[in-house]
């Protein structure tokens, strides 16, 4: 019995997956494997300690046909830094001409293999397989990760030689192919980090770092793969709204090979000539971009120093990249906010419960902490200095100062839509202190921005919106915005890219592009909110199965480490960008919260709607 499927599915090691232990690296090698027949059980390995190294073994001296393409298949599941032995399994003109780099598709197991009956039954210099499977993500040539769904099919054609008197494969798959948890076991997910081209912070007008997530091989020098990847610019999702510091045709160094940090953790990176000649400032500002993506990676690197054509530009540590800009996931909220049990504005500590310590909730200063209206949902600045409610028929957008003494006014917005359900979604605050809300009238569904929460509303153009909004929250950012999108009964998370057209505080024409599924498995969203720079909280049910709430990548991955413990009956969910933040959730036992480590705890038993500041 092929050792591939014994044990009925999941993988026992076969050829170029029988892995000997050799120190922290193991070796794949010595199996014996099928003669001949379609190939099966190319499934993706268990996973494996993530500390250990794996290294495939090159094709062994008459191979036949159906060991080449199973040991070329478990190559590219190695930790091979350029794919050499994957190469072996190649003509010399296909090894050539082959770019794993183009593109890593994921299926939902290993890639199987069925033998392609020869044309001419006498043709014996040749054969073919196609690799079937079912795709789950492609990784692009930007590292970009995209869900993707169908099947995979791809032929695979080996030719004998007549030299050599050995089968290899003269006409590969297109990049790099592999189960899921083998991609898991391979690449890392690590945030890279641009400017936002037109949005500043309102409390203090600093640039704002936008995170731009990518997969790295995992063991294969990740920082270097981040550095260049860094350098290379902007994925194409993000690109219309992110600027870089890096002048045009910056790259490392000809000739480097390698970056690690030295004994003091400074990190040196050698450019290119096309950053000789810039200035202190922007010099700084390209260190602060190198140290927000490599922090991410690694707590190793605390200062970075940048050369460029054999000289010193310049040296920061993270003190002076926080100076230069601001990230969501630093901005700490002094306050939760929620709608309490007499329908007002109120609110906690943000960091009580954390260490068993208990505070009681209390009306906010203002109007919205008054009771003169009834709250449904709420929302308030990044600031913590301004907040808007929805009335509790949904009708209403009233916004008011958090100081005792302010007056509320006349609301701001009034929809005309028959139910609460089909009136204002919950609004939600941007980094420049613009309100944004979604009316959900049938007749004229719309999606408004308040600028400073005032005025008249601007409406925002959503070109490629099929369907009706139902929930929204921007990102810290300022340039992302997740939207809860119904159709047809169906609910789907959505983010998409804020485009502002016209200088920082001129009149702008605003509009809301590019918008990608995050979680296409879902059937029904609940509710959701950002929690970190690239990674949102989600709570919904797949189709037939039952509410689960769990973590989600903006790109539509799934993020390592264990998903939120278990609650049940969660209508509303809160996140703050700072990890150190406990989740904070409204279900069947009111407002309740998660400290790290802990168990869900009791906020307020007649409390709905939590939000963090955003």
């Amino acid at each position: 019995m092929d050792a591939d499927r014994e044990g009925g599915g999941r993988r026992t090691p076969g050829r170029a997956a029988v892995y000997a232990a050799c120190g922290a690296v193991l070796l794949a090698g010595c199996a014996s494997m099928p003669d001949s027949g379609d190939l099966r059980g190319v499934d993706s390995t268990p996973r494996q300690d993530t500390q250990v190294r794996v290294f495939a073994m090159p094709p062994q001296e008459d191979a036949e046909p159906t060991d080449i393409v199973q040991g070329f298949l478990e190559a590219l599941t190695s930790d091979d830094p350029n794919y050499e032995t994957a190469r072996k399994y190649l003509t010399a003109s296909a090894a050539k001409q082959w770019q794993p780099g183009l593109s890593t598709t994921v299926l939902d197991d290993g890639p199987g293999a069925d033998v392609v009956p020869p044309a001419d039954r006498q043709q014996s210099d040749d054969k073919s397989f196609t690799l079937v499977g079912t795709k789950v993500a492609v990784v692009d040539a930007q590292q970009s990760y995209s869900p993707a769904s169908g099947e995979y099919r791809e032929t695979v054609h080996l030719v004998h030689d007549k030299k050599t008197k050995q089968w290899r494969i003269d006409s590969p798959p297109r990049g790099v192919v592999m189960g899921k948890s083998d991609f898991q076991r391979n690449y890392v997910s690590v945030n890279k980090y641009y400017f936002a081209s037109n949005t500043k912070s309102a409390t203090a007008p600093q640039t704002v770092a936008v995170a731009d997530p990518v997969y790295v091989r995992e063991r294969v020098d990740p920082m270097t793969q981040l550095v260049r990847s860094l350098l290379s610019g902007p994925t194409s999702w993000l690109d219309p709204v992110v600027r870089t510091s890096f002048p045009t045709g910056t790259a490392l160094r000809s000739g480097v090979s390698a970056l690690a940090p030295d004994d003091r953790s400074t990190l040196t990176v050698p450019l290119n000539a096309k950053a000789r000649n810039v200035g202190t400032d922007q010099c700084k500002a390209m260190a602060a971009q190198l140290l927000f993506t490599l922090q991410n990676l690694t707590p190793a690197v605390d200062d970075v120093e940048l050369q460029a054509g054999g000289r010193h530009l310049c040296t920061a540590a993270e003190s002076d990249a926080n100076g230069d800009a601001t990230r969501g996931s630093v901005e700490r909220p002094e306050f939760l906010y929620f709608v309490d049990g007499e329908h007002r504005l109120a609110r906690v500590p943000a960091d009580a419960g954390g260490s068993g310590t208990k505070a009681d909730a209390v009306p906010v200063p203002g109007a919205l902490g008054d009771g003169d209206k009834d709250l449904r949902s709420v929302a308030v600045s990044r600031d913590e200095h301004t907040a808007a409610g929805v009335g509790i028929d949904g009708k209403a957008l009233y916004v008011g100062s958090l100081v005792s003494g302010g007056s509320l006014g006349e609301p701001v917005l009034v929809s005309y839509g028959k139910t609460a359900e089909d009136r204002l979604t919950t609004p939600s605050w941007d980094t420049e202190g613009d309100l944004w809300v979604a009316d959900r009238n049938p007749v004229d569904p719309r999606l408004l921005l308040f600028k400073e929460g005032a005025g008249k509303p601007l409406e925002v153009e959503t070109p490629g919106l099929d369907g009706r909004i139902k929930d929204l929250r921007v990102a810290a950012d300022g340039v992302r915005i997740a939207l809860v999108v119904e159709k047809g009964g169906k609910q789907s998370l959505f983010i998409g890219r804020i485009e502002r057209e016209g200088r920082t505080g001129d009149p702008q024409s605003v509009s809301v592009r590019g918008l990608r599924s995050t979680t296409p498995d879902l059937e029904e969203v609940t509710t959701m909110s950002w929690a970190g720079d690239s990674r949102l909280v989600v709570v919904g049910r797949e189709q037939g199965g039952v509410q689960q709430t769990r973590y989600v990548q903006v790109d539509g991955s799934t993020p390592e480490g264990p998903p939120p413990a278990a609650l049940t009956g969660v209508k509303g969910i809160a996140a703050s960008g700072d990890d150190e933040m406990p989740l904070v959730a409204y279900s069947e036992d009111g407002i309740v919260r998660l400290p790290s480590g802990a168990q869900w705890q009791k906020v307020d038993a007649d409390g709905t709607a939590p939000v963090y500041p955003g």
